[in-house]
């Protein structure tokens, strides 16, 4: 009776992930209302390479890691030379997409703020389109663009939970690359929005897959990362390479899809199962990249959280972590 039991429950799990499957890679009449919609006018291009890692001064920073196992750089101020990057890139007429979700109170509390400083500091002199996914559209403000800058507003659903809000960012990602970002842009990236731009965050930042260190682990030793080691759940890791943020990722929209596909997948396995990961999406974004090794890594001068008492290694903050009152802002 057991055996007859598990069958039928294998059989279960291999129709739902099959449904899964056939939702995120069968998405046509879903993509034509997006791009109706969403799209943004501009002829779709390749993304041409641009590796400038050879032009990295990667003993710069002495005192910080500034390339992996894998031989990806880890980005920190003074290894690079802004201006050669930006220039590549408006040569090459880089566009790059910026996903951002502010849902419920996040909205009020956070998304004027991000996007005015993003226009001071986020991939200036190229072509960025700001995709803002929220449940109340008529709320979002108008904010004074640059040339070659817009804004799109999504409109999404509010889950009742935050976590489910958060993991369920990667199934929307990664609908809205499918249906219009891979038309039309070389690159995204995808942010919280409880964040401020404070400094440049430029096209050094940009390459085929990106990751972020995180900023309260990237000195720790490994056994002291917060993975998850559920084995019952898809994101379970037992080893790993670094603690990443999923604050911040990006790069081409092949690659990003990837990453979504693969953590919405998980994260709906998961719930199959009657299993939620211990950090939600972040979890499984990690268990991604120890699968799947990101080109380039963004160091934490790239995310700081200012309530980290050693700041020895932050050279220039180029965007840090919004004060969070989590009993306010988050539908429990």
């Amino acid at each position: 009776m057991s055996s007859h039991r598990g069958r039928i429950a294998g059989i279960i799990t291999c129709i739902v992930l099959l449904v899964g499957f056939i939702s995120l890679y069968s998405r046509r009449l879903d993509g034509i209302a997006f791009t109706e919609k969403f799209h943004v006018p501009r002829e779709a291009t390749p993304v041409s390479k641009i590796d400038l890692d050879g032009k990295l001064n990667f003993g710069a920073r002495p005192a910080v890691q500034t390339r992996t196992s894998w031989n990806a750089p880890i980005m920190w101020e003074l290894m690079f030379d802004g201006s050669l990057y930006d220039r590549k890139h408006k040569e090459a007429d880089t566009a790059v997409a910026l996903t951002v979700f502010a849902v419920g109170r996040y909205l009020e509390a956070y998304l004027n703020t991000f996007l005015t400083s993003a226009e001071k500091h986020f991939m200036l002199g190229l072509p960025v389109t700001y995709f803002v996914f929220t449940d109340l559209p008529e709320k979002v403000q108008n904010i004074t663009l640059a040339p070659q800058r817009n804004l799109k507003v999504v409109k999404v659903e509010k889950y009742s939970r935050w976590q489910d809000i958060s993991m369920m960012r990667m199934k929307t990602i990664s609908e809205v690359i499918d249906a219009v970002l891979k038309y039309d842009f070389h690159y995204v990236f995808c942010f919280d929005v409880d964040q401020i731009f404070k400094a440049r965050f430029g096209s050094e930042a940009l390459g085929e897959s990106v990751a972020l260190l995180h900023a309260h682990y990237y000195k720790l030793p490994k056994h002291m990362f917060t993975y998850d080691r559920n084995p019952k759940s898809k994101a379970c890791m037992t080893e790993g390479d670094y603690y990443y943020h999923a604050a911040i990722f990006g790069g081409t929209c092949e690659k990003v899809k990837a990453l979504t596909d693969y953590c919405y997948v998980n994260i709906m396995e998961d719930k199959l199962n009657n299993v939620e990961a211990l950090w939600h999406d972040e979890s499984h974004l990690n268990k991604y990249f120890w699968l799947n090794k990101p080109t380039k890594l963004l160091s934490p001068e790239y995310c700081w959280d200012e309530s980290i008492g050693d700041a020895s290694d932050i050279q220039l903050r180029r965007l840090i972590w919004a004060p969070k009152d989590y009993e306010k802002l988050r539908t429990r």
